[in-house]
């Protein structure tokens, strides 16, 4: 399945997405070609409706860029509870680029989620971590950072 990134006003972007109920080569295939759009363009984390896709769904790497590859698939992610204490940070967005904005994020995140295989998991996760799962999380809203940061 080929898979385009959808840009700011793009109405795919503002819709709360749906759950995923069936996890199949279908699904599979998705997380594959958004890892393939996610590095290609290139990022750290991509949600499907950034690509045009409704459902609850996000992947994210956060150590490529430095280090060898950790892809992590997210399928029905849910935010189970976070810290107090907040940081405000630069991100950007490869649904508006070349736009960099400060957001203010908890510093780590205990996130429950299924796998591929609609197994249940639950982690916590902090710094770079936290921080993309909580905007991957936001356009699963319908959030961009456009709504919730200071553009810098």
């Amino acid at each position: 399945m080929a898979l385009d990134l959808r840009f700011d006003g793009d109405p795919v972007l503002r819709v709360i997405a749906a759950p995923v109920t069936v996890f199949d080569a279908g699904l599979a295939g998705l997380v594959k070609d958004m890892f393939d759009v996610m590095y290609a363009a290139p990022g750290r984390g991509l949600a499907a409706p950034q690509v045009g896709v409704s459902q609850r769904v996000f992947v994210i790497d956060t150590t490529w860029k430095d280090a060898k590859p950790s892809p992590q698939a997210f399928v029905n992610p849910q935010i189970v509870a976070q810290a107090d204490e907040i940081a405000v940070g630069t991100e950007a967005c490869l649904s508006i680029p070349g736009r960099a904005f400060a957001v203010t994020r908890p510093i780590w995140v205990d996130l429950a989620w299924q796998g591929l295989d609609g197994q249940p998991h639950q982690r916590r996760f902090d710094g770079v971590a936290a921080i993309c799962i909580c905007h991957e999380f936001d356009h699963l809203n319908g959030v961009l950072i456009t709504d919730i940061g200071v553009e810098q």
